[in-house]
């Protein structure tokens, strides 16, 4: 046999086990968050509050307590999470936002939120509306994209 052949038939072998561990991995993590999420949806309150400030920021940074620092794995305490600092009742206390729903969250206002923990998992308005989020500006080759698409007849792309 050729060297090149016996080469690149190693090289599919370890693709073919590197793609095969990937699934088995991906079906546990995908399992393991599923069950997350039940836990986190049995534990859910509605809570009135008053949003003071949100960023992105690092675990070890925003003033969260003590415990969550411990029981977070060490690779992940200095990754930047998306933190509201709100007033609920007389208590300013730092939360961790859901990344689908923090550019929705309004700041200065008092909203109805989604709390699990210190998980915020859903915001709507005071009253029961929905927050409307200020879109951002488009850029000028966006701009002229979504022209030449609707000349075309075609879908505008997100």
């Amino acid at each position: 046999m050729n060297t090149l052949t016996i080469v690149l038939l190693v090289i599919l072998a370890v693709l073919v086990i590197a793609v095969v561990a990937l699934y088995f991995l991906g079906k546990k993590a995908q399992k393991k968050q599923s069950e997350q999420q039940a836990q986190i949806d049995a534990m859910k309150q509605t809570v009135s509050m008053l949003i003071i400030d949100k960023k992105r920021m690092k675990l070890r940074d925003a003033g969260l307590p003590q415990a969550v620092l411990e029981q977070t794995p060490k690779w992940l305490r200095g990754s930047k999470l998306p933190i509201v600092k709100a007033k609920v009742g007389p208590q300013v206390m730092s939360l961790i936002c859901e990344e689908k729903i923090f550019d929705s969250v309004p700041i200065k206002k008092e909203v109805k939120a989604t709390v699990s923990g210190i998980y915020i998992t859903g915001v709507k308005g005071l009253h029961g509306k929905p927050i409307v989020t200020e879109q951002k500006k488009k850029s000028k080759f966006k701009q002229l994209v979504e022209r030449a698409q609707e000349k075309a007849g075609a879908k505008p792309i997100k």
